[in-house]
């Protein structure tokens, strides 16, 4: 606790560092208060608020501006209490230091400029540090808090020093070494606000449609995709995999009588990808559904649901958006009231016919899929369109070929400003078929055998799809990288923190 010279003119313990137990008695009489819910209309209210010290400015040796952030929303404290006591103790605060502040909500003169509640302002009576942060930070939350524009424009000068001040550039590892801080800025608080809708959203919109939340195995015996993109491990003295997807657990789902059902969980995928949209480990939006006639009864839930997603964000999420364009500015998404549907080789033909050199029957590469979101935006006014009828040899080996031209299969891919984030299809529920393409691909049958056996029970016709859920905040919001859009980021490099 501050000394007895230091409290001259104060009453004693109204500052200092204290535990959180300690503090009970002391701030009696005060009622908890969100930052974020302080307004004009508080003002005179006694209230306690804990928070992160984001900046302390001393104003000779009696007052001191204290700007303290809960989550995204700051608010400056005034401490000038009589004999300079809390005032010096605040001046000596250091940076993300938890503090507890409790006194009366007032109306400043002017604007506070440089906090989020800008109308009101505290009057502290009381100031004590429940965690105290180291004096020297790896990175500051204001230096991880800047825009591209700033960085950009400090690279321009030699110096890096703009009106007296030095201005690091945080790079994308140093902000993931250092994840805890880099996630106090407020860009990424409102990144993950806007990630926790979107799964919002997808539960839902799919519980609206009669679809039932499930939970799939993620430990498997043989690979759920093919490929040798798994992660292998001992499991009880069985080879197994971490599962690359849902995929067989969720169709067994459906042949087991529920017919609709969705999860969201994590998949794995290794995967040596050091691109800007793969990660090792992300969060997989799944469902899969029981199919009357067609596999476009797919493509008309993925339309409603991610028309209605899109929709939400923009009404509801203004302030994160907001937050989000300051640091990483983007143009809104164009999508249409009704998504467009466009046969793969239309697509194919407007590549051609633009000059793009594509194989027919091959499957698109980044560049093409770029290229071809920029023809769809320009001739259509759109920058989320779905891509229907890819050929059968691009698709996984549990995708039903059309019943007109096997070349051909029943799905569909679904883009957002030129990349792919959705892939779905009809699924194969004929066990002689899928067993027999299983291993046209190199898939050990005996390894999936309970899988297709599932099928030998009676399956009704069905299809499905999966997204990632970070890559749809990355395109939505057009960030660029998807490990901006992971709380933790796993790629072939990272494992920590």
């Amino acid at each position: 606790m501050a000394s007895g010279d230091e409290r001259h003119g104060e009453e004693e313990g109204n500052y200092g560092d204290a535990t959180m137990g300690a503090l009970r008695e002391i701030y009696a009489g005060y009622a908890w208060a969100d930052v974020a819910s302080l307004e004009p209309e508080a003002a005179a209210a006694r209230v306690r608020v804990r928070g992160a010290a984001q900046a302390v400015r001393a104003v000779g040796r009696r007052v001191a501006f204290l700007v303290l952030r809960q989550g995204s929303a700051t608010v400056q404290c005034v401490v000038s209490r009589a004999g300079g006591g809390m005032a010096r103790f605040a001046a000596g605060l250091s940076r993300e230091s938890v503090v507890d502040v409790a006194g009366v909500v007032s109306l400043p003169r002017e604007p506070v400029r440089g906090t989020t509640q800008q109308l009101v302002e505290i009057q502290v009576e009381k100031l004590h540090c429940v965690s105290r942060a180291v004096s020297n930070l790896p990175i500051s939350v204001e230096d991880a808090a800047r825009s591209e524009e700033d960085v950009a424009r400090a690279k321009a000068v030699s110096s890096i020093v703009l009106a007296g001040e030095q201005r690091a550039h945080v790079g994308q590892d140093k902000r993931l070494d250092n994840r805890v801080i880099d996630l106090r800025t407020a860009a990424n608080q409102a990144i993950f606000r806007v990630q926790c809708q979107v799964e919002n959203v997808f539960r839902q919109v799919l519980l609206s449609e009669g679809f039932v939340g499930i939970h799939t195995p993620k430990l498997l015996g043989g690979s759920s995709e093919g490929g040798a993109s798994v992660f292998k491990l001992d499991y009880n003295g069985q080879p197994a995999c971490l599962a690359q997807s849902p995929q067989l657990h969720k169709q067994m789902a459906v042949c087991g009588g529920f017919e609709r059902v969705f999860l969201v969980g994590p998949v794995f995928r290794a995967e040596s990808s050091y691109t800007n949209r793969h990660l090792c480990e992300f969060v997989g939006l799944d469902a899969e559904m029981a199919l009357r006639d067609h596999y476009s009864e797919v493509c008309d839930v993925v339309d409603k649901l991610f028309v209605a997603m899109f929709d939400h964000l923009n009404k509801n999420c203004a302030k994160e958006l907001e937050a989000i364009q300051r640091q990483f500015p983007f143009k809104p998404l164009k999508y249409l009231e009704t998504t467009l549907r466009l046969d793969y080789n239309d697509g194919i033909r407007m590549l051609q016919e633009a000059g793009v050199d594509v194989d027919p029957m091959g499957d698109l590469n980044t560049e093409a899929e770029k290229k071809l979101g920029e023809l769809v935006r320009d001739k259509y006014d759109t920058e989320f369109y779905m891509l229907c009828r890819y050929p059968s040899a691009v698709r996984p080996f549990y995708t039903m070929p059309c019943p007109d031209d096997p070349r051909y299969s029943c799905s569909f891919d679904v883009f957002v400003r030129g990349e792919e984030i959705i892939s779905g299809a009809q699924r194969v529920h004929d066990p002689e078929l899928l067993a027999a393409q299983a291993e046209a691909r190199g898939i050990d049958v005996a390894t999936i055998a309970t899988y297709i056996d599932a099928f030998r029970y009676g399956a009704p016709p069905h299809g499905g799809f999966g997204v990632g859920l970070e890559r749809v905040v990355m395109l939505f919001c057009g960030l660029g990288n998807i490990r901006k859009t992971s709380l933790f980021p796993r790629d072939p490099n990272r494992l920590a923190p």
